[in-house]
């Protein structure tokens, strides 16, 4: 399996100067910390199956980078391209794909959908990309009540579900390893926090997002096309979380993974 890594060094202090030639907005770097141009960037990016895009979400300028990603990624890939993202929850999916069709206005759309705060400004471009260009996108999250009960309950707390609620999760049981460093990092931070706090259910609901959002992903892949995965950082970092289980769905998948970073 081919895994390409890029760190995105953002320069906060220099936004309202982001489209200045002399004054990038941010620097590319390779996971061997080697400078990188735009272009190549792309060029890479047309070569992957899955692209995990990890952002810091109150980070005005990974929006924009991913807009721009986006539209240059489909310059070249046209309908091969597949818009995903944490940001929308499964049970949404229907919801979205009336709206992308037009059977539903923008309105009902935005009026039912449990959309982010931030959505108006951040993802609601890439959103308004996809209807226009009729793309498929994917909504690839748990549905957060069912996080809750992993994080209450552990991963047996789903079993009760009916069938058509677990139509929005991950196959259960889902594999899961406690000692993967983003995992076992919560673990500690929250263990250091004092008694009450340590809770050996919070790494598990995190997993439960990150098989969730790699079943998804990897059921709108097919050969030939290139999904374009948004999510924060955490959930792609060193090719962890939902990396991992895209990984165990195909060990042969081109994924690059794109974190940001300030």
């Amino acid at each position: 399996m081919k895994k390409v890594n890029y760190l995105f060094l953002i320069a906060i202090f220099i936004i309202a100067t982001a489209l200045k030639s002399d004054k990038p907005a941010y620097k590319l770097f390779d996971d061997k910390g080697k400078e990188v141009k735009y272009k190549k960037l792309v060029k890479d990016a047309l070569e992957a199956d899955i692209i995990m895009f990890g952002e810091l979400h109150n980070n005005p300028i990974s929006h924009w980078l991913q807009l721009q990603l986006t539209e240059d990624i489909f310059a070249e890939k046209g309908a091969g391209l597949v818009l995903a993202a944490e940001m929308f929850e499964a049970d949404n999916q229907l919801l979205l794909d009336e709206y992308l069709t037009g059977v539903v206005k923008q309105k009902s759309f935005e009026d039912e959908a449990k959309l982010w705060p931030n959505y108006k400004t951040d993802y609601k471009p890439l959103v308004e990309f996809a209807k226009e260009n009729q793309l498929k996108f994917v909504a690839s999250n748990i549905p957060r009540r069912y996080a809750s009960v992993v994080h209450k309950k552990g991963f047996e707390g789903l079993d009760s579900l009916d069938n058509a609620a677990k139509a929005y999760i991950a196959p259960l049981p889902p594999e899961y390893d406690p000692t993967l460093p983003g995992y076992a990092v919560m673990m500690e931070m929250m263990s250091g926090m004092g008694k009450g706090h340590a809770n050996a259910n919070l790494p598990k609901a995190q997993a439960i997002k990150d098989a969730t959002m790699a079943y998804f992903t990897f059921a709108n892949w097919e050969p030939g096309k290139l999904v374009i995965h948004y999510n924060g950082a955490y959930h792609s970092d060193n090719f962890e979380g939902t990396v991992w289980y895209l990984k165990r769905l195909n060990p042969e998948l081109k994924i690059m993974a794109k974190n940001l970073d300030t």
